[in-house]
């Protein structure tokens, strides 16, 4: 079976064979630009939507399109570097891309959300276009009994050690601010409990549903033998 693979890798004609042979493509949204307490990197969020993408390129013979950077993120357009779309306008953005890909053949079309605001307006537009969204947050419980603080759910426990798995190098542990002082520090929660292991666990579980959702959607692609869990 024909494996997954990034959509911008692809020459336009092999997309258009892709899509002629009705591929499932995969869009995933996660900012390229948003505060995440003083310890993460304003790009958390592209960050794990990339390795999502790619996890489930490995898993299903599924198209990944280019991360979604540009959101809706009110709660943060305080913070320096944070980069914030109106719900309306990240909307229009995401029914072009939606409708730019169906223009070229594309049926079967999944949005992989790994923010929190995004949600509704997410829920609305696949609510117009037929697309399947797997929002980030309610999957992976697999693994939460690692999670010693589940309170937060910003720059918290489980996303610092999500980027202390991808990128650990990023990550700056001794410029924690206060925790739950989400004002002052855009972060809730306790990040100190957090670890390369937990993360790495938690992304493994969020694949494991996403996988398991996309496969309920369109179960030909159970035929690939990636998509059992490794």
């Amino acid at each position: 079976m024909t494996a997954g693979v990034w959509l911008e890798e692809l020459t336009w004609t092999e997309a258009k064979a892709r899509f002629d042979a009705d591929a499932v493509v995969v869009i995933p949204i996660g900012a390229a630009s948003k505060a995440h307490g003083a310890h993460l990197p304003l790009k958390t969020d592209a960050l794990t939507a990339r390795a999502l993408g790619q996890r489930l390129i490995e898993r299903l013979p599924v198209i990944t399109a280019p991360v979604v950077g540009f959101g809706y993120y009110p709660a943060f357009t305080s913070f320096a570097g944070s980069q914030h779309l109106t719900a309306d306008t990240f909307k229009a953005v995401m029914r072009e891309l939606i409708a730019s890909l169906t223009a070229h053949g594309v049926r079967r079309i999944a949005l992989v959300n790994t923010g929190v605001s995004t949600e509704k307006p997410l829920d609305e537009v696949a609510a117009e276009t037929g697309a399947l969204v797997l929002h980030m947050r309610l999957t992976g419980q697999a693994a939460d009994g690692l999670i010693e603080r589940k309170d937060g759910g910003h720059a918290d426990e489980r996303e610092t050690s999500v980027v202390l798995a991808l990128d650990p190098r990023s990550v700056r542990m001794d410029k924690l601010a206060p925790a739950g002082d989400f004002e002052k520090s855009a972060a809730t929660g306790d990040p100190t409990r957090a670890s390369a292991f937990k993360g790495e666990r938690l992304m493994a579980a969020r694949v494991d549903d996403m996988v398991a959702a996309l496969v309920a959607r369109w179960p030909d692609l159970a035929g690939s033998r990636a998509s059992r869990s490794l």
